[in-house]
């Protein structure tokens, strides 16, 4: 249902949006929030979309055949079925995240770690400058470590 949308919208760069967002939501964290949430939820849609369309068609059969409701098909075969490539695409995104919100803090702002980095960058301090990568690398690896951490958690046939 969503695909004609999504496929026009798509190719549209989003950071293109970035003044148009800022200029209706201000500089705030809510402009952030909605510029990572729109880059991110094309990538999203598309990949669990895919993941679920692999799902076999004859899995679903046994549920049928007992009289499961759409809600627990969905529980018991479509999400566990979609589970890995959810939480891949959320590792994939998760770094396109950290980039965006670089991107936006530089971006018309004079708070956040994108800021403190180009700040530390212009006034030639590089020691602030590579600590604040590292803020954002550290940052990245404790999200990557969630999901890592989901992953076991919900996917235990795996392990």
């Amino acid at each position: 249902m969503l695909d004609p949308v999504v496929y026009l919208t798509y190719p549209v760069p989003k950071i293109a949006l970035l003044p148009v967002v800022m200029l209706f939501f201000g500089l705030g964290e809510f402009s952030k929030i909605l510029m990572i949430m729109l880059i991110l939820l094309f990538q999203v849609i598309i990949s669990v979309r895919d993941g679920v369309k692999a799902i076999p068609e004859n899995t679903y059969d046994v549920l049928t055949s007992i009289g499961a409701s759409a809600a627990q098909k969905f529980w018991h075969v479509t999400m566990p079925g979609a589970l890995s490539v959810i939480l891949s695409t959320i590792r994939i995104s998760l770094g396109t995240a950290i980039s965006v919100l670089f991107f936006t803090e530089i971006y018309g702002t004079e708070h956040g770690m994108g800021f403190f980095i180009m700040d530390a960058w212009l006034r030639l301090d590089y020691a602030e400058m590579y600590a604040g990568i590292m803020l954002f690398s550290l940052v990245g690896f404790m999200l990557f470590m969630l999901v890592d951490y989901l992953d076991y958690k919900f996917m235990q046939w795996r392990y």
